[in-house]
Formats: C-alpha cells, sequence, structure tokens
C-alpha cells in the first residue's frame, strides 16, 4: 500500500507543480514569448481549461484498468511539460499548457480509487489525504524550486525536470501499483447517474464556491504580504515554502480526522477555518508575524478539507460512476480558482488596492461553502455509526 500510495503522490506532485508553477515564472515566460505580464496569465487559464476539457477522457476510460489510465495520465504529462519547456512562441505555449492540464482532474478522481481501494479498512481518508500529499508538497517545494530556476538559469528548466518526472512516475506506476479491475460499465449515462441526487451537488458548490473564496486572497498573496506584511519580495518565495508546510499539515491532518469522523462534517469545519483566515485579513491591521501567521492557517485550511471532499464524491459515484465523481471535485476546484482571481481583482480594483478588502471579498463564498457541507453532514451523515460511513453514502 506505502508503495502505491508513493507512486500516487508522485503524479499528484507532477500535476500540483504544473499547475502552480507558472504564477512564479510567469514574468520570465511573458519576457520569452513576447507578451505583456497580463496576457501571460492566460498561460496559466489555459491549464484550467485543460482540467475541465480532460474529465471526458474518463467517459471513455470507464472500462480500463485505473493502473493504465494513470500511465495514459502521466504520458500526457510528459507530452504537455515537455512542450512548454520548449515552446517557441505564445500559440505553442498556450497549447502546451492546456494539454499539461488535461490529466489533472481525471488523474485525481482514478488517484483517489486506487487509493481508496489499496487502504485498510478504516483508513480510506487517510489513505487519499496520502496521495493528495504529492500536490502539496509540490506546493511548497515543488513551485520555490521552479522559480528559482527561473531567476538563475531558465524558466524551460522548470517544466522540463516536471516532464522527466511524470517519466520516473510512469516506472513507479508500472512497479508499484496493483492491477486493479475497472470500475463497473454502467455506460455514458450511468457515469453520471449520481449526479440526479441533491447531496453530490452539496459538495461540487461547496467545493466551487469554497476555492473561490480562497483565492480571492491566495491569487494576490505575494503583493499582499509585501504591502500589508512588509515581507521583502525576496523573502516572499520563504513565506510561500510556509504556506506549502500549511497545505501539507492540513491534508494530512483531515484524513486523520475524517477516519475518525465523517467527511462532511470535517470538510464543512475546514471552510470555517477559511472564514476566520479570510476576516482576519480584513481587520488585522498587518504585520510580518501577523501575516506569516494567517499564511500557514488559510493555506491549512485549503487543503484540510481535500481527502474528505474527493472521498465523498468517490462514494457517491459508487456503482460506475467513482471517476467522474472523483474528477468533478478538481472541475469545481478549478473553476472556484478562476471565479476567485476575478472577484478579488475586482474588490482590489474597488477598493484602490487595499490589499485588506480581498479578505472580506471571499468570505461570504467559503462561509456558503461551510453551510452547504453542515448541511449535507446534517442530512446524510447525522446518524451513521463509524462502520456504516465505510459503506457507499446512499445520496
Amino acid at each position: 500500500m506505502r508503495r502505491s500510495l508513493l507512486a500516487l503522490a508522485s503524479g499528484a506532485f507532477i500535476l500540483g507543480a504544473a499547475e502552480f508553477v507558472m504564477m512564479g515564472i510567469l514574468p520570465q515566460a511573458a519576457a520569452a514569448t513576447h507578451v505583456s505580464i497580463p496576457v501571460a496569465g492566460h498561460y496559466i487559464s489555459s491549464y484550467a481549461f485543460g482540467v475541465c476539457a480532460g474529465t471526458i477522457m474518463l467517459i471513455c476510460g470507464r472500462r480500463v484498468p485505473p493502473r493504465n489510465l494513470i500511465i495514459a495520465f502521466m504520458a500526457i504529462a510528459v507530452v504537455g511539460n515537455l512542450g512548454s519547456a520548449l515552446s517557441t512562441g505564445q500559440v505553442m505555449l498556450l497549447i502546451s499548457r492546456f494539454v499539461s492540464g488535461l490529466p489533472h482532474g481525471a488523474f485525481f478522481g482514478t488517484a483517489t480509487l486506487v487509493a481508496r481501494t489499496v487502504a485498510p479498512r478504516g483508513k480510506e481518508a487517510r489513505s487519499v489525504s496520502m496521495m493528495v500529499t504529492g500536490q502539496t508538497v509540490a506546493n511548497m517545494l515543488g513551485v520555490p524550486a521552479g522559480t528559482l530556476l527561473a531567476e538563475t538559469m531558465s524558466w524551460r528548466y522548470a517544466f522540463g525536470l516536471l516532464a522527466a518526472w511524470a517519466a520516473m512516475t510512469i516506472v513507479l506506476t508500472i512497479a508499484w501499483i496493483p492491477m486493479i479491475p475497472p470500475i463497473k460499465d454502467v455506460g455514458i449515462k450511468g457515469q453520471f447517474a449520481f449526479l440526479r441526487h441533491p447531496g453530490p451537488w452539496f459538495v461540487i458548490v461547496a467545493v466551487f464556491g469554497g476555492n473561490a473564496g480562497l483565492f480571492c486572497w491566495w491569487s494576490y498573496v505575494s503583493p499582499w504580504l509585501q504591502n500589508i506584511g512588509g515581507w521583502s519580495s525576496a523573502l516572499v518565495p520563504m513565506l510561500m515554502v510556509l504556506a506549502g508546510a500549511g497545505m501539507v499539515c492540513g491534508g494530512i491532518a483531515g484524513g486523520r480526522l475524517t477516519d475518525r469522523w465523517v467527511p462532511g462534517g470535517t470538510a464543512s469545519l475546514s471552510q470555517f477555518i477559511g472564514v476566520v483566515g479570510l476576516l482576519a485579513v480584513f481587520f488585522i491591521p498587518g504585520s510580518r508575524p501577523e501575516t506569516a501567521v494567517l499564511t500557514f492557517i488559510i493555506a491549512f485550511s485549503m487543503f484540510f478539507n481535500s481527502a474528505p471532499q474527493q472521498l465523498l464524491m468517490v462514494q457517491a459515484g459508487a456503482g460506475g460512476g467513482e471517476l467522474i465523481a472523483g474528477a468533478a471535485v478538481q472541475v469545481a476546484y478549478n473553476f472556484g480558482n478562476a471565479m476567485g482571481s476575478v472577484v478579488g481583482g475586482a474588490a482590489l480594483t474597488a477598493t484602490a488596492m487595499n490589499y485588506h478588502s480581498i479578505g472580506l471579498a471571499g468570505t461570504p463564498f467559503t462561509a456558503a461553502a461551510g453551510i452547504l457541507l453542515a448541511v449535507y453532514s446534517y442530512k446524510y451523515e447525522r446518524r451513521r455509526s463509524a462502520l456504516e460511513r465505510l459503506e457507499k453514502i446512499e445520496v
């Protein structure tokens, strides 16, 4: 089981780093492709569009063993990141970033199923959280390392390294992940049957709203740290490592609490931790210690809900829709990211670049997510015993 989770975490690392590394190397990529910084922002958006489009692959992959799907996703990651490293212009980089994003949601849906399957009874959420840890470690180490490569050598090396890592992950997958049978083939329509019930929609909308709120802050965390916290730009990468540490701790803690409690309740608690952090961003005047602590706390909340939300959706899709249900979390996550960036930017524009405003702008979204998940937990988890929660959650 540990080797299987290590291989899955390696894949999660690739996709987590590929998604966020562009934020750290954007100026260099913009200069190399001869576009402005705002136009270069499309390199981030194209990855998100790839995430949403890539979920369609799972419709055709319902008859394929999950291990083979993981191998295919990593092969696409090799192509996309290698294309990004070799891009000679804006169009090629946009296409390569889109290709890089294609396996993202599909991978996490499939990897959640594998992690849950290989886990001992009663430790499913912990197993999923260990897989997700790869993504959080990417934020803690991979993104700062990519930024450093861009500043000292070339931004292209960051993508070249990710392509090589994806190739290595293919080898690990073949060697360490067991051959699990494909999910039950219920046809194309049957894969989406779980969406006929209200429960999954509670989770999907909560994922979207929660991330929209938190990304009002996270999208502008670097200038917030400098303008409100008084940190120099040279020290911001250190704070990004601190944020990554918060994500790692949050992901592990969320998995452990879920196994002892209920997924919906754990995810709801996570969102309300985020609400507290966002309100503090608005109300606290700001200093180096305060902004450092808030960076850790909000980053902690961002991934505290990752394992329970993934697990909830895979359980909801049981009977043939597990892969689509698991991928739906990542689709909602990325739509929330995009919305948060827009709302946070609008708040800054409306308040003449007052960086306290991004906390207040994000609070209603994240609070609504916490309430939705609390209602979900009350409706579907309130009277379930620990043993009952290990079976399919009927939603």
